[in-house]
């Protein structure tokens, strides 16, 4: 269509000229004393566009001639662009490759390569960034064959090219970098302080995230590495199990640090609700203050809500899981001064009598008679659970307090065959 229009409008300028030239009786006379010069006006039309068309050519000749130098020197360096370019792709090739001597040399080859056109007095616009990340390929490399002098030097011709306002990006890349050989060199005090200079924005980046979990981990700071991976779930970079797993792992660990109540106290309450309410950590952090001498009734209510979804659906805890809570229950029951409360005793009758197939349950039933000195009740739920139960510990445990309790009958027969069954297992 384009074309169409195009040869219209030439066949319209074509029939117009010779309209206009055909028809034409115009003179043109010019008078250069004492001579007199007569010519159509067609004639006239035509020598003037000759002569501003052959002017119009002899200028752009003459720029060409003059430009002539320019162009050679930009040939030049236009050159030692491409040198460079095909230079620095081959030692990203051979990086990546793993022929970590010969990217070294070639990005040394770059960088002088470099120098020389700001020799020749040109200046490249990306030669602070070409720097940057050509020293950062050499460390790369040379951190790789373990020259920790050769890196540190060329990190820190990185680390000053990247200095200007336009190169923030590859600062951040350059300490990034630099945290990472920090890790891989097991220095995670090291790698935490080059990752705490880092802007905010960068630090919450992914990468920043899995690097600063990991110097947590060999930093054994748990309390860090589980802040940590809160964020890196939460930017999908675990997945949600796996971000659950290691949640719980590092709550258990976080816990096991405390030395006295009020520290475990503390760290319950660092702890969010969805992660209180992991059997496991709720077990540990209960166990755990029990056995720092804190308050029973404290302990109870962080086993709560695990007690709460196991009534509520009895497969939602393994029986690993139920032995435990039964385990932590029980030997909160035990503690000096304490025993069960009416409410906890409701809440275990019921759970029990909803389940009544439970030897776990019938244990903890059992259990709890005793300390409120139901003799009967708890020999007989005590008795109940030894024909499902297939714990060996609990099962011993069930033995000793069938002993003790016929050893308070004085019934020697019965007491010396619990004891004998105890110690079988």
């Amino acid at each position: 269509m384009r074309a169409a229009l195009w040869l219209a409008a030439l066949f319209a300028m074509a029939v117009a000229s010779a309209l206009f030239a055909g028809d034409n009786p115009g003179t043109v006379t010019l008078f250069w004393a004492p001579h007199r010069v007569d010519m159509s006006l067609n004639l006239f039309l035509m020598v003037l566009a000759g002569s501003f068309l052959t002017l119009h050519l002899a200028m752009r000749a003459l720029s060409a001639l003059v430009s002539i130098p320019q162009q050679a020197r930009r040939w030049r360096l236009l050159q030692k662009e491409r040198a460079i370019h095909t230079a620095l792709l081959d030692s990203l090739s051979h990086l990546v490759a793993g022929r970590f001597v010969r990217a070294r040399k070639i990005a040394d080859l770059v960088i002088s390569l470099e120098e020389s056109v700001q020799r020749g007095g040109e200046h490249l616009a990306y030669s602070g960034r070409l720097r940057t990340l050509t020293h950062l390929i050499a460390a790369e490399s040379a951190h790789a064959l373990q020259d920790r002098v050769v890196r540190d030097a060329h990190f820190g011709r990185a680390l000053e090219e990247a200095s200007g306002r336009d190169a923030q990006e590859a600062r951040e890349g350059v300490q990034l970098r630099r945290a990472r050989w920090a890790l891989d060199d097991r220095d995670a005090p090291a790698a935490m302080q080059w990752l705490d200079q880092l802007p905010s924005g960068a630090a919450r980046r992914t990468v920043a995230l899995r690097m600063r979990f990991r110097a947590a981990r060999q930093g054994a700071e748990p309390r860090m590495a589980l802040e940590s991976s809160r964020l890196l779930t939460k930017h999908r970079a675990f997945s949600q199990a796996a971000g659950e797993s290691i949640a719980r792992g590092l709550a258990i660990e976080l816990i096991r640090t405390a030395h006295d109540s009020v520290q475990i106290r503390r760290m319950w309450d660092f702890l969010e609700r969805a992660e209180q309410e992991i059997p496991e950590v709720a077990c540990e952090a209960a166990e755990r203050l029990l056995l720092l001498g804190g308050d029973v009734a404290v302990s109870r209510q962080w086993l709560l809500p695990v007690w709460e979804a196991m009534t509520r659906d009895h497969d939602a805890l393994a029986l690993t899981q139920r032995i435990r809570l039964a385990r932590v229950l029980e030997q909160g029951f035990g503690a000096a001064g304490a025993s069960p409360d009416a409410v906890w005793l409701s809440r275990i009758e019921a759970a029990q009598m909803g389940n009544p197939r439970d030897a776990v349950l019938q244990y903890l039933a059992g259990m709890v008679c005793m300390r409120l000195n139901l003799w009967g009740k708890a020999q007989q739920l005590l008795k109940q659970s030894l024909l499902t139960l297939k714990q060996s510990e609990l099962t011993r445990d069930t033995w000793l307090a069938l002993a003790n309790m016929a050893e308070l009958r004085q019934d020697v027969q019965a007491t010396t065959d619990a004891y004998r069954e105890a110690a079988k297992r």
